[in-house]
C-alpha cells in the first residue's frame, strides 16, 4: 500500500459524469473548550465504480484531474439499498 490519503465519506451527489460529491465528516474535541465538534467537508471525486447516493464510499488522493478534482474513488464500502419507487411524487 502507498502513502496516499485515504478519507471514507457518503455520496450526496452523482449527477455528472464520472464524478461523484462526496461528504467526509470527522468529530473531535475542541483544544480549549473541550467540546466535541462535528465537522464535514464536501469533496469531488473521480467515479469509474457507478457509485449511486448514500454510498459509503472510500476515496484516495491523487493527482489533479481537474480544476476541483484530486480523489478519486477506491472502493465502495456499502451500497445503498433503494427501493425503485423512493423519492417519486412525494
Amino acid at each position: 500500500m502507498n502513502e496516499r490519503r485515504r478519507l471514507t465519506g457518503v455520496v450526496t451527489s452523482n449527477k455528472m459524469m464520472k464524478t461523484v460529491v462526496v461528504e467526509v465528516t470527522r468529530t473531535y474535541r475542541h483544544p480549549l473548550y473541550h467540546k466535541v465538534v462535528h465537522s464535514s467537508k464536501r469533496v469531488k471525486a473521480h467515479d469509474e465504480m457507478n457509485c449511486n447516493i448514500g454510498d459509503e464510499v472510500r476515496i484516495v488522493e491523487s493527482r489533479p484531474i481537474s480544476k476541483q478534482k484530486h480523489w478519486v474513488v477506491e472502493e465502495v464500502i456499502k451500497r445503498e439499498e433503494r427501493t425503485a419507487d423512493a423519492g417519486v411524487g412525494e
